[in-house]
């Protein structure tokens, strides 16, 4: 009688509404890393082996995000979402002067426009795409024709999200390598912990919930799943794959990485792995210039990644995610 409940608990975990909803094996998304990290490849290797795929274009012009989704489509058939940044004020050039002295590094005689988000989501929306994410606020997601998905760091980031009208949330929590998706208030007062914030988000609204923060095994993806979450969502747990754009020495950085979240590298508050050039520029004190500029303005670029850093593995992503669907259901059985 314990084998069979044993099994039932395993094949539980697996099937849930969001899964089911998506077309998923398994309710595991590869998180959107932008910068060239999460790349088709990777994208394609976790959806076929049961997840959810996502390619991270919020830096992509439509050309880019085309040519990305035909990769991506070249080597999988299977479920994909694609992800952009809210649209955010355009930066001013205050304080650039100041920080290029300070990093040594020359600015460039005009920084690079950032792509315009509609044009951005129309090449998405164009290319049937199943499922869109977004970070950083809220869009305008009138004549969306996709599941979409939020970024919230606090129970009221997710309420609003809700009430725009998003079919799913994901909980991120203070564990979380990259960009912070805060939008409502300071980061300082968003900072909450993953088990602490998709317990509270679970209570707050009636659309499902992905869990994201510090889910590095099945130890992680079981917990989230208890607390009410319908998928966990892995960034860092990805990037020592071969499949991602990660380099090797930010590969090489989450073996010992002790990370912080700051908002030096790019102006924008990030968790990363914290280097003597974090430590640098933290120390001068100096507010940083308006995101996304920092970018442009660093010796080095950023290495973002999660409090789990030093959980990543470096096997292939389908091998990962077979390893990941072992642990759950040894944690559940």
């Amino acid at each position: 009688m314990a084998k069979v409940e044993a099994e039932e608990d395993a094949m539980t975990w697996r099937d849930t509404p969001l899964s089911r909803r998506l077309g998923l094996r398994l309710p595991i998304i590869q998180a959107p890393m932008a910068g060239g990290i999460s790349t088709p490849r990777l994208a394609a290797a976790v959806a076929n082996a049961g997840g959810l795929g996502s390619i991270a274009a919020a830096m992509l012009g439509p050309d880019a995000i085309r040519a990305a989704i035909a990769e991506f489509r070249a080597a999988s058939d299977g479920p994909l979402a694609v992800n952009l940044f809210a649209p955010l004020p355009s930066p001013t050039t205050a304080r650039v002067a100041e920080w290029s002295a300070l990093t040594g590094v020359t600015p460039p005689a005009d920084f690079p426009a950032a792509p315009d988000f509609a044009d951005q989501l129309a090449a998405i929306l164009a290319e049937g795409v199943p499922v869109f994410s977004f970070t950083f606020g809220i869009p305008p997601l009138d004549g969306v024709d996709a599941f979409t998905i939020g970024t919230a760091t606090t129970v009221e980031e997710a309420v609003a999200l809700e009430r725009a009208g998003v079919d799913a949330v994901v909980a991120q929590g203070y564990e979380a390598g990259g960009h912070r998706g805060t939008f409502l208030a300071p980061v300082e007062r968003s900072l909450v912990g993953t088990l602490a914030l998709v317990s509270q988000v679970v209570d707050a609204v009636s659309v499902p919930v992905i869990a994201s923060g510090g889910i590095m095994d099945g130890r992680g993806v079981a917990a989230a799943l208890r607390l009410g979450a319908q998928a966990v969502q892995l960034g860092t747990g990805f990037i020592r794959c071969p499949e991602s754009g990660a380099s090797d020495a930010h590969r090489q950085a989450l073996v010992e990485a002790e990370t912080a979240v700051t908002n030096v590298l790019t102006g924008r508050h990030a968790r990363a792995v914290r280097t003597p050039l974090v430590d640098q520029l933290e120390a001068a004190g100096l507010r940083p210039p308006d995101y996304p500029l920092p970018r442009h303005l660093s010796p080095e670029p950023p290495m973002l990644a999660g409090q789990g850093a030093r959980l990543a593995r470096s096997l292939p992503a389908a091998e990962l995610i077979a390893a990941l669907e072992g642990e759950t259901d040894q944690a559940t059985a």
